[in-house]
């Protein structure tokens, strides 16, 4: 059984910022490339950033320069810290991954977690 698990998400003003976490647990064998997503009301999940093992990145056009992923593999966890938080940041965001588990050491899976909210009021 594997968990990811996010956390971090609050209300905060504009300017402000915020750290989010995504653990994974469980029957890991491995952890490939990792991604936060984001959902705001009445629109369509998007990606916000994403990282390979090995640290390479990219981002969102409208999150770059403001937002920074990160991870630590020894933690199985990912990070996303968020700066000068806009009011259109605000959303449900969700971390995944694509991991290989101890049953199947071959292969890859995506998993979710359930998402954390981030409210960035005016």
């Amino acid at each position: 059984q594997v968990q990811l698990v996010e956390s971090g998400g609050d209300l905060v003003q504009a300017g402000g910022s915020l750290r989010l976490s995504c653990a994974a647990s469980g029957s890991i064998f491995s952890i490939n490339a990792m991604r936060w997503y984001r959902q705001a009301p009445g629109k369509q999940r998007e990606l916000v950033a994403a990282i390979t093992t090995d640290g390479n990145t990219n981002y969102a056009d409208s999150v770059k320069g403001r937002f920074t992923i990160s991870r630590d593999n020894a933690k199985n966890t990912m990070y996303l810290q968020m700066n000068s938080l806009k009011p259109e940041d605000t959303a449900v965001y969700y971390c995944n991954a694509d991991l290989r588990t101890l049953r199947s050491q071959v292969q890859w899976f995506r998993y979710w977690g359930q998402g954390t909210q981030v409210t960035v009021s005016s």
